[in-house]
């Protein structure tokens, strides 16, 4: 009686080790397409990237690609999410690094992230522009299916940080009467998408958010795309001044008494 039961059971694990091997090639395999499309956009940009050339390099066909994925726009899509993934990735060890060697210090966490942004955006300058400027024509990555996500994830980094830090000290922030009518109708709905992640926060909280975010995003934009050469061959010194300029909208100082955050990049 074992041994029936035995030759019922062996066929079905074999078919079930078989289709789990079946599965680790496929995820290999879609894993390189999508390193051999990132090396092409980097090195070529978008307009290089086609279905073909990525199967050349990859010694498929073209049409063995729609195995994978669905079209050269999902493909991208893909790729582009990853790269959320990866900078996501890198501030969070930055933070969880400064967290380590100040005691949870949020001054020290707060600049870390912020170093971090810096640090990946300047070493990924092709990365970032894809990310942030406009990978495909019409995308929009806090609504596309694929991007939606690690889109989400990485910008709420910087939200949940601020949080935190407006949990532990609240700072002043403006109060709705003092924020301007037609500024106050689009944070009301900024606060509305954010669901319970920004339950009964106060709009003046969401505005200094902002406030300081396209602080942020403004000057690394600026430093990735060479638009501060016509007068600085060094950054550096402008972002540090934007964070000592910033720090006192969240009740921090700059520099952090922690020391400055390790450099990346330079």
């Amino acid at each position: 009686m074992l041994t029936e039961v035995n030759s019922v059971l062996e066929p079905e694990a074999g078919l079930a080790v078989a289709v789990s091997r079946r599965d680790r090639i496929r995820a290999a395999t879609t894993e390189e397409i999508k390193q051999v499309t990132r090396r092409i956009l980097v090195e070529q940009g978008p307009d290089a990237v086609s279905l073909r050339a990525i199967a050349g390099e990859m010694g498929m066909t073209a049409p063995a690609l729609y195995r994978y994925f669905g079209s050269r726009e999902e493909l991208i899509k893909h790729v582009c999410a990853d790269i959320f993934a990866e900078l996501t990735a890198a501030i969070h060890t930055a933070i969880d690094g400064a967290a380590a060697g100040s005691g949870g210090d949020m001054a020290a966490k707060v600049y870390a992230a912020c170093y971090a942004f810096r640090d990946w955006s300047l070493s990924h300058t092709r990365e970032f522009g894809l990310v942030f400027a406009t990978p495909l024509p019409g995308l929009h990555v806090q609504k596309d299916e694929i991007t939606a996500g690690p889109g989400s994830e990485f910008g709420n980094t910087f939200f949940l940080l601020m949080l935190e830090l407006w949990r532990r000290h609240q700072f002043d922030v403006p109060h709705d009467e003092q924020i301007n009518p037609g500024l106050r109708v689009q944070l009301e709905r900024y606060r509305d998408g954010l669901a319970a992640l920004a339950e009964g926060l106060p709009l003046g909280l969401l505005l200094t958010f902002l406030r300081c975010w396209v602080r942020l995003y403004g000057i690394v934009s600026l430093e990735v795309f060479g638009h501060l050469s016509f007068a600085l061959d060094d950054g550096r010194p402008m972002f540090e001044l934007m964070l000592s300029e910033m720090a006192p909208q969240i009740g921090l100082e700059y520099p952090p008494r922690f020391g400055y955050p390790r450099v990346i990049s330079e």
